[in-house]
């Protein structure tokens, strides 16, 4: 049985408790032979950690709604769990946190906070300091120089019980606890208020970053000060051991891994043994530092920074970030709740020093902060915002804190009001920065956002959206086939789309010129190599084509995001996307990944300019390389309506070019189709407002299509063909009747209208979001085997129709917004 020595020593009054327990009182033998199961280490172990991320979960959920960070909840969950809640009560507190169970709880948080450190650190990618790197540099001081004087302007008042310590380490603890920026906590808050895609949510990662880099720095020589009171020369090795521990990391120790990792075969995982290599090199690591003298985590972190960007990293994060942060990280916020006593606050006046540390510390960063972005002449708003963000606290203060009084530098109370300043702080962040900051947009807007209204002899603009390598030679074909000329060159911007893995936030790169035999350093970008490589090898050979490759790393579910906000920037006028199923061996089509799909569903929903998907079956002639050697045989089938009018446009474009031969099929209704239309219309106020709207646009169509037959009329190389339809079934047949030697179908995606013409063409359709036809010609049991450009036009912001469909997830498509910025982390590389 465990028994509890406590040792007073009058003269200091320190009060140590020494606990004695017997070492094989770990599993019980059962209730039914008597055990009680808290009496032993293993049970009550389960039940604390059960209790801890049950409390902490449920206050994520009650949280929610006011949009807290999960760090609040985790924080509260252990103040809850400590003795200023539940452990108030000695029977709560000896049952469930007994003295004896501490040494386990802290040896098990202390391994998840070294691998969540680890995991941070993974994360971290130190290559956006590149870019504006001096500005979030003078953030990143600004940020930490005020704090760090008011920190050292209340130590008088905190200080009264630390004088075991000197004054000077008690005020570096303290400025370093005010003035740290929490850089994963700030990832989260940015993610939920949607600005980690701007130009603020840029800027405050790579100050963060910088914070989080100094605030590791300034803690290794606080505890080598505080553990050498005399600054003797041991201070001076534990300095010189740390810094000979981080170059030996990234000279030394990096290298190797990139070389290990360079071993495996493209296309494989990661090895079983290579990963527990690393997973060992955490633990080492961690205790070489704690050797050397600064905190384990110090060796975890660094030894995270080291690791390379790529499927090392991703399967890392995959294989423990789950059970690291979702289960041990909260152990470590629970004995920092076990340590906070609200009580030792005891009296008014030290409730009222908290007030006024909290103000001023937020105030601190945020006049630091705005300062320096006035300089900048950024907006002030942005920089209120900015000062705002900056005071996000969580893990790497509550870390200083807890080595704090470890190292007996911080009491009872002055840990208490610094746990208190930290949720404090960090709480007031959302909804404060949810009222101030209004983004509003630095692009002028413009005309021309449809192909239809660029003229033939100004510049086209094209946004091309690509997921893999596999799609290149047919796009490249179909850009090719636009006739760039010099009086209407052709501008691609190139958007090579990857899933954000491995790191806190998403980026866009900006390609140059890459040296030659630079080798790739991972899979990602050795399919960007490919992709730049061909589009740089179609700007030399093809004439009047300028193409600037980039590439975006986001989730999934904003990946769209950053399409449309780079077509706006870019003031694009066609975005071309590719369809989210690939031929197949066999020639048809399977799907590559339901993600496309949603991509696609809400890029058009929220694009500001036209729309194309391209269905890809392979161009002839795609590997061709000058001008003069294509040749296609491009189809339009109009039905009327904007997006048809936006097909032809294209089409009319294409057929500029010396060897495009177009063919454009326009499908009129019946004399059937018309009767019947009339006597359904009646009386009907609200048929007859629809047969206006189909009025006006039957006109526009009409005049569209005798504009482009007049100016083409003497062109051989176009055929125009006139076909009377009345219902879906002799519309298909149409279709079918085309000959095979079409290799390219450029229809429009009829958004918004519905015609006899396609009715019950619909109701079996596999892919809405391609609309009547462009479903039929792009379904498998189409015996036509030609690429489809199924083409949206751009008619007003929010005019894409809701595109929910049964197999894909229930989105809701909110309309573009064009007051918010979300620039996109850019980076040379």
């Amino acid at each position: 049985m465990a028994e509890e020595i406590i040792i007073a020593n009058a003269e200091d009054k320190i009060y140590d408790s020494i606990v004695c327990y017997a070492p094989t009182m770990i599993t019980t033998s059962g209730i039914w032979q008597g055990d009680n199961p808290l009496d032993y280490s293993l049970p009550l172990f389960i039940v604390q950690l059960t209790l801890v991320v049950v409390i902490t979960r449920l206050l994520v959920f009650i949280l929610k709604p006011i949009r807290q960070p999960r760090v609040i909840a985790e924080i509260l969950g252990g103040v809850i769990l400590g003795p200023s809640v539940l452990g108030r009560s000695s029977t709560f507190a000896n049952t469930i946190f007994p003295q004896r169970s501490v040494m386990v709880l802290e040896t098990m948080a202390n391994i998840g906070l070294l691998y969540f450190l680890f995991l941070i650190g993974v994360e971290m990618d130190i290559a956006v300091l590149r870019r504006n790197s001096k500005k979030s540099l003078l953030i990143a001081m600004a940020g930490m120089i005020l704090p760090c004087i008011i920190g050292s302007s209340f130590s008088v008042l905190l200080h009264d019980k630390s004088q075991n310590t000197k004054e000077g380490t008690f005020i570096l603890f303290l400025g370093l606890a005010l003035s740290v920026t929490s850089f994963p906590v700030l990832a989260r808050i940015l993610a939920e208020l949607k600005l980690i895609n701007s130009e603020i949510g840029r800027i405050a990662m790579s100050a963060s970053l910088i914070n989080d880099m100094l605030a590791w720095i300034v803690l290794a020589f606080a505890i080598a000060f505080t553990e050498n009171k005399d600054m003797s020369l041991a201070t001076l090795w534990v300095i010189l051991s740390s810094i000979a521990f981080i170059c030996v990391c990234f000279f030394v120790i990096r290298p190797l891994i990139g070389r290990r990792i360079s071993q495996t075969p493209e296309g494989e995982s990661i090895s079983e043994f290579n990963i527990c290599l690393i997973l060992t090199g955490v633990m080492i690591s961690g205790f070489i530092t704690d050797v050397i003298g600064t905190h384990s985590v110090f060796g975890a972190f660094v030894f995270g920074l080291i690791i390379p960007s790529g499927p090392l990293g991703l399967t890392l994060i995959e294989r423990l970030e789950d059970f690291v942060s979702g289960l041990l990280l909260p152990l470590f916020f629970a004995i920092s709740g076990l340590k906070t006593e609200i009580s030792a606050i005891d009296s008014a006046a030290t409730w009222g020093v908290l007030c006024v540390v909290i103000i001023l510390a937020c105030a601190g960063k945020v006049i630091g902060v705005v300062i320096v972005t006035l300089y900048y002449k950024m907006p002030f708003h942005e920089g209120l915002s900015l000062g705002l963000l900056m005071n996000a606290k969580g893990l790497v203060e509550i870390i200083v804190l807890n080595v704090g009084k470890d190292q007996k530098v911080l009491d009872e109370k002055s840990f208490a009001i610094m746990v208190i300043v930290a949720i404090g702080m960090t709480a007031v962040i959302t909804p404060i920065v949810t009222i101030v900051y209004k983004p509003s947009r630095n692009f002028t807007p413009y005309k021309r956002r449809t192909v239809q209204k660029t003229k033939l002899d100004r510049e086209f603009r094209v946004l091309v959206s690509i997921h893999t390598p596999k799609a290149v030679p047919t796009i490249i074909s179909l850009l090719e086939a636009s006739c760039p000329t010099k009086k209407s060159p052709i501008c691609i911007y190139v958007l090579h789309l990857v899933e954000l893995t491995g790191r806190a936030s998403g980026m866009l790169i900006v390609h140059n010129m890459r040296k030659i035999g630079r080798p790739a350093m991972n899979r990602t970008q050795a399919q960007s190599d490919h992709i730049i490589n061909a589009f740089e090898n179609f700007e030399k050979s093809a004439g009047c084509v300028y193409v600037q490759p980039l590439t975006a790393i986001s989730p999934y579910s904003t990946m769209h995001e950053d399409i449309c906000v780079l077509a706006e920037e870019k003031r694009v006028a066609l975005i071309i996307i590719p369809f989210h199923k690939q031929q197949t061996v066999d020639g048809g089509l399977e799907t590559t990944n339901s993600s496309f799909r949603t991509i696609n569903q809400n890029v058009l929903a929220n694009a500001p300019c036209s729309v194309g998907i391209l269905v890809d079956r392979g161009l002839t002639g795609s590997t061709r390389s000058t001008m003069n050697q294509i040749s296609h045989h491009v189809a339009v089938l109009f039905f009327g309506g904007p997006d048809d009018r936006e097909a032809l446009a294209y089409a009319w474009r294409m057929s500029e070019h010396p060897n495009i031969n177009l063919t454009v099929m326009r499908f009129l209704p019946g004399d059937t189709t018309i009767e019947a239309r009339k006597s359904n219309s009646g009386n009907d106020y609200s048929v007859l407002t629809v047969e206006t709207e189909r009025d006006r646009e039957k006109q526009l169509d009409e005049e569209y299509v005798t504009e482009f037959r007049t100016k083409t009329g003497n062109d051989g190389s176009i055929v125009y063909i006139e076909r009377i339809v009345n219902h879906g079934e002799e519309t298909v047949g149409a279709i079918r009747s085309i000959d095979n030697s079409h290799d390219l179908f450029i229809v429009g995606r009829g958004q918004g209208t519905s015609s006899p013409l396609t009715a019950g063409l619909t109701d079996w359709s596999e892919c809405p979001e391609l609309g009547a036809i462009g479903d039929l010609l792009a379904s498998s049991d189409f015996a036509m085997k030609a690429s489809a450009l199924v083409v949206q036009q751009y008619v007003g912001m929010g005019s894409g129709d809701p595109l929910i469909t049964p197999d894909s997830p229930s989105v809701h498509y909110e309309p573009f917004n064009l007051d918010h910025s979300t620039h996109r982390q850019q980076q040379q590389q």
